[in-house]
């Protein structure tokens, strides 16, 4: 019987131990940040994802303490080579084409992707164009440039006449890591 006694207390004693009375400490960290995608095919939301983690979980490094994710990167220019859009090809297709030199002016790496933001008749959006460039510039060389480029037909959606006007407003380049 005193083993039987002895070991129900040293069980209860470790649950009791085991179990902390409330000095858990967690904090919540991002996983993935909220972003608004813009494309040729409409719009997409990524909502932001958070995770709980205890309170001694490293916190992400970035590539420069100033930078924020998701932030603009500063000492950033661009020269646009060139820019073409045809409405309609004859194909059922709207034709884009272009080509701009993004210049990162810092002394560290950029890691992210151009923004563009484009004016059509009634519209003004903003795009990434990763998913159809040939040369992304996901990562830019300290004080160095990379040129951005996209040769891409999209269908023309029915019922919907493509827009005469496409103009290259702005570009700012996103940095994401």
């Amino acid at each position: 019987m005193k083993k039987h006694l002895s070991l129900g207390v040293i069980l209860s004693l470790l649950f009791l131990f085991s179990c902390s009375s409330g000095n858990d400490c967690n904090k919540t960290i991002i996983v993935q940040y909220q972003q608004t995608i813009n494309g040729p095919s409409g719009v997409t939301f990524i909502p932001e994802l958070t995770q709980e983690v205890p309170c001694d979980f490293p916190e992400p490094e970035l590539i420069d303490p100033n930078l924020a994710q998701g932030s603009e990167l500063e000492n950033f220019s661009y020269e646009v080579l060139s820019f073409n859009y045809v409405a309609d090809t004859g194909n059922n297709t709207s034709l884009v084409q272009i080509k701009i030199k993004l210049n990162n002016n810092n002394n560290f790496i950029a890691k992210g992707r151009p923004i563009l933001t484009i004016a059509t008749d009634n519209l003004e959006f903003s795009s990434s164009y990763t998913t159809d460039a040939t040369v992304k510039c996901n990562e830019i060389e300290a004080n160095s440039s990379c040129t951005f480029t996209v040769d891409k037909e999209y269908p023309i959606q029915p019922n919907i006449i493509p827009s005469s006007k496409f103009e290259l407003v702005s570009v700012i380049y996103l940095v994401l890591e």
